[in-house]
């Protein structure tokens, strides 16, 4: 049996990502590739976000999150990678 790799990425997308469902649409994909963490918007316009599991859906993800849903115009994605805690359960929205 082959062990995967299990990744963390934390991630800010700049751009015009708020009001276009892109916190539903990365809920969404995510589960969609069996990941957990959270997304929500942040106060100055970007959106936030962690997603934990498989280091090859987490690089889906990302790729995802680059290009964003149709309406969404990503100018800029930080990613910081960082050690998996564990901590969720599921893929959530947060307030």
């Amino acid at each position: 049996m082959i062990k995967t790799q299990k990744v963390r990425a934390h991630v800010i997308v700049t751009g015009t990502v708020q009001g276009v469902f892109f916190r539903a649409s990365t809920r969404d994909k995510a589960r969609s590739l069996g990941l957990k963490g959270w997304v929500r918007n942040l106060p100055d316009n970007k959106v936030e976000a962690v997603f934990e599991g498989d280091k090859l859906a987490v690089g889906k993800m990302l790729q995802w999150c680059a290009e964003g849903p149709p309406g969404a115009q990503v100018t800029n994605m930080e990613t910081n990678w960082e050690e998996p805690t564990h901590e969720f359960d599921s893929f959530n929205i947060r307030l």
